[in-house]
């Protein structure tokens, strides 16, 4: 037979895994109509205590006294946007207030960037290059 306090904790913590599970912190990803997945991220905070103690009774018995009480806090943090190859995180608070997680937050972007530039400049070689074959061609 088990002891009050341990199904009083025991219940406690079937409603706290069912309230905040993994598709909590990582939410159902939205698909939208242009080919474009969202994928919702939040942060998860819980909070826990319980007690109780068994008294001797005059006649007795000894009844149990106890309780538990639990806390969660679910905050979106950010979005993860996909389309296609790729990915970025859409941040929904303030900016990260330090340089190096400012550079961590902006580095999916730059790294776009970076890729369309050099996509630029090869198309613009491969260009040079066909229009330098036309006029050695037409002058021949």
């Amino acid at each position: 037979m088990s002891h009050p306090l341990s199904d009083v904790i025991h219940v406690s913590l079937e409603k706290i895994r069912a309230m905040a599970d993994a598709n909590t912190v990582i939410g159902k990803p939205i698909d939208t109509p242009s080919g474009v997945t969202i994928i919702p991220v939040s942060k998860v905070s819980l909070g826990f205590g319980s007690g109780g103690t068994d008294i001797p009774a005059k006649n007795g018995g000894t009844p149990f006294g106890g309780g538990a009480g639990a806390g969660v806090t679910i905050q979106p943090v950010s979005f993860l946007i996909v389309k296609g190859e790729s990915v970025r995180m859409l941040p929904v608070s303030e900016p990260a207030s330090g340089s190096v997680e400012r550079i961590i937050e902006q580095l999916p972007e730059l790294l776009d960037r970076v890729e369309d530039f050099l996509g630029k400049r090869k198309a613009e070689k491969k260009a040079d290059k066909e229009a330098e074959a036309a006029l050695a061609e037409e002058e021949s």
